[in-house]
């Protein structure tokens, strides 16, 4: 939390200095169209990543079971975490920063800095370095995300979409099916998981079909919510 308010500050003064202007510019104040849009980008993301894991009971015939050690504590523990995870990623990298380089350079070229930085910024978080393919693998998917993330904040003008659909496939994935770097969440594998051979279709349909209905579902309503709420630049 610390780090949040650290950023917050910093940010603060950046907007100050650079453009005589508030945080009002990142969109954080709620409003009726910004909390609904979070909560139906929220919504379509979870359900978005779940898919993958439906993908991998039906057709990997993998068992997840009930955490045996879940109770409310560890549930407000794991959304506090990825909340205050999203809230740094976002600041950093679709915050003040990211509305400067908008202001100074036009929208394109934000965008290409914006999404190739959280695509670097992975190697360092999954802590892939010097392993060349898995370090494009991530850098292509995440600068993809990234630039999704960014052109939701040009559109709605806000971080409320950016953070819903962040928060949305970090909790599914990472808390929700303990496939992330806390350890146990709500769901866990069961032991011993299945050893499976699948073809190139069902690997497909598993491992990349819920990220690309993702991004694609998002971005669609991003271009159907946001039509008259683009962001703009003074």
């Amino acid at each position: 939390m610390l780090g949040i308010i650290v950023q917050l500050l910093l940010s603060y003064a950046l907007i100050y200095f650079f453009d005589s202007r508030r945080l009002g510019v990142l969109g954080w104040q709620p409003q009726r169209k910004r909390l609904t849009d979070f909560f139906i980008f929220l919504t379509v993301s979870m359900g978005s990543c779940a898919t993958g894991f439906v993908f991998r009971i039906l057709f990997a015939h993998e068992t997840w079971i009930l955490n045996p050690a879940f109770d409310i504590q560890l549930f407000w523990n794991g959304l506090w975490w990825n909340i205050k995870s999203v809230m740094f990623e976002e600041l950093i990298f679709r915050g003040v920063l990211f509305y400067l380089l908008i202001k100074w350079l036009g929208k394109g070229y934000a965008l290409i800095i914006s999404s190739a930085s959280f695509g670097v910024y992975h190697w360092f978080s999954f802590e892939i370095l010097g392993n060349i393919a898995a370090m494009m693998q991530v850098f292509i998917t995440t600068s993809i995300v990234g630039c999704l993330y960014a052109w939701g904040f040009i559109k709605s003008g806000s971080l409320y979409a950016t953070i819903a659909m962040h928060l949305g496939w970090n909790f599914v994935q990472g808390f929700l099916f303990s496939s992330g770097s806390i350890g146990n969440g709500i769901w866990i594998l069961a032991k011993p998981s299945p050893q499976i051979t699948v073809g190139y279709g069902t690997y497909f349909l598993i491992f990349y079909l819920p990220m690309l209905g993702f991004i694609g579902l998002n971005f669609l309503l991003l271009q159907y919510r946001n039509k008259k709420g683009s962001l703009e630049i003074k």
